[in-house]
C-alpha cells in the first residue's frame, strides 16, 4: 500500500475501499484460526522432529520413543496433537500403533517456509 494519508486521523476513503478489498480475498476468520492451530501444532521441537523422522516413511510409536529417547506417554501425546492437526495418518498393530505423514511433502513445506526467516 502507498505511504498513509488521513483524513484527520482516519484513512481516507479511498485506503477503507483498498482495505476492505484486500480483506475480502483473504482467508475468513474459520480458515485463519485452522491455520493457527496447525502452525501451533508444528511450534515444538519434539514435534518437528517427529514429523522429520516421519520424513522416511512410516514409524511404530515404539521406534520414535527409541530415536527420541522420550518416554511413551510423551511421544504419544506429540503424536496426538499432530495428529489432531492433520498431519499424521495412523494405524494399529496389536498394541502399537504406527503413524506416517498424511502428506509426504510436509517436512518440505516446512524447509521451505524456513528458508525465508
Amino acid at each position: 500500500m502507498k505511504s498513509c494519508q488521513t483524513n484527520g486521523n482516519k484513512p481516507t476513503c479511498e485506503q477503507i475501499k483498498n482495505l476492505k478489498r484486500i480483506l475480502s480475498e483473504i482467508p475468513d476468520d474459520d480458515e485463519i484460526y485452522k491455520s493457527s492451530e496447525a502452525i501451533k501444532a508444528l511450534a515444538d521441537p519434539t514435534r518437528l522432529k517427529i514429523v522429520y523422522l516421519l520424513k522416511y516413511g512410516e514409524l511404530c510409536v515404539c521406534e520414535i520413543m527409541e530415536a527420541l529417547e522420550k518416554p511413551q506417554a510423551t511421544i504419544s501425546h506429540h503424536l496426538n496433537i499432530l495428529k489432531n492437526a492433520g498431519f499424521l495418518k495412523w494405524r494399529k498393530e496389536g498394541v502399537w500403533v504406527h503413524y506416517r505423514l498424511s502428506n509426504e511433502k510436509i517436512p518440505d513445506n516446512i524447509d521451505e517456509l524456513m528458508k525465508n526467516k
